[in-house]
């Protein structure tokens, strides 16, 4: 059965840095695309970050470029998301998916994380 549990999340203060984990199981994500996800309150689940195995990229949504890093770590099946520089706008829960078909889009994803909230604020 896949599994996918977050850490990481917290109260951080502008300007701070959060590192999310997510650890996974029950499956191996060589081809297919894994991916992070943001939903601020009101607002709908947007991509942030996602590594397409198949074509060999990393994908960085324009908000986030120079601050955000995605990385994984194959030995123990668990993807990281480093946030530097946190802003207030970043406040939101962040889910990792896994298993995409596509690399940008909620709907490819099959498993979820149950997310984590980050909250950025003074």
């Amino acid at each position: 059965q896949v599994q996918l549990v977050e850490s990481g999340g917290g109260l951080v203060q502008p300007g701070g840095s959060l590192r999310l984990a997510c650890a996974a199981s029950g499956f191996s994500s060589d081809y297919y695309a894994i991916a992070w996800f943001r939903q601020a309150p009101g607002k709908e689940r947007e991509a942030v970050s996602c590594i397409s195995n198949s074509a060999g990229s990393t994908y960085y949504a324009n908000s986030v470029k120079g601050r955000f890093t995605m990385s994984r770590d194959n030995a123990d099946n668990t993807m990281y998301l480093q946030m530097n520089n946190l802003k207030p706008e970043d406040t939101g829960v962040y889910y990792c998916a896994a298993e995409g078909l596509g690399c940008l889009s909620p709907a490819e994803y099959p498993y979820w994380g149950q997310g984590t909230q980050v909250t950025v604020s003074s």
